[in-house]
């Protein structure tokens, strides 16, 4: 197997698993917790398709756990998000829309979306295929850095930056 592609799974895991302790020890509140689980299931609304598209059926358990991991991901990136939101944005935070909020959401899934892709691009991990609906925006070592991982970076936020102010409780 791939080292990236163990470095994924295992790092899956291990956000996992530090993300459940510190809720289970009270450093991150319900709130934190469920945004988490939020990130986990938008991931799931593009790991899956994307996943499957040019895989043989039935699917290996590797590659399963693979896809199960790479959303944990998608729940870990956007907590780190959510910290980037704290961090430069004034409280109270999510109690309703505000463009600075979002903006920084925006900006960082599309900073983060092009760092994940270039490193997996990077390490031979996975590249996705350039398609009339998957155009190429550039490449990079060699491979190829394309528009769909973009556009779903751009409109997952919004998604997660919606859900996040309807589940934050009012105070």
């Amino acid at each position: 197997m791939d080292p990236f592609i163990i470095f994924v799974i295992l790092s899956g895991i291990a956000i996992c698993i530090i993300v459940f302790a510190c809720y289970k020890i009270k450093y991150i509140n319900r709130f934190t917790w469920l945004l988490f689980w939020v990130g986990i299931l938008l991931g799931l609304g593009w790991e899956i398709p994307l996943s499957i598209i040019n895989t043989p059926l039935p699917l290996s358990i590797e590659f399963i756990i693979l896809m199960i991991t790479a959303t944990i991901w998608d729940g870990g990136l956007f907590l780190i998000g959510y910290w980037f939101v704290i961090k430069i944005c004034k409280e109270p935070h999510f109690n309703r829309f505000k463009l600075k909020e979002l903006g920084v959401l925006l900006l960082y899934g599309q900073i983060s979306s092009f760092i994940v892709e270039m490193l997996a691009v990077a390490s031979g991990g996975w590249e996705y295929e350039v398609t009339p609906w998957n155009p190429l925006l550039f490449t990079f070592l060699g491979g190829n850095i394309t528009l769909l991982p973009q556009l779903i970076w751009f409109f997952a936020p919004i998604l997660f930056y919606l859900i996040a102010i309807r589940l934050k409780p009012k105070t």
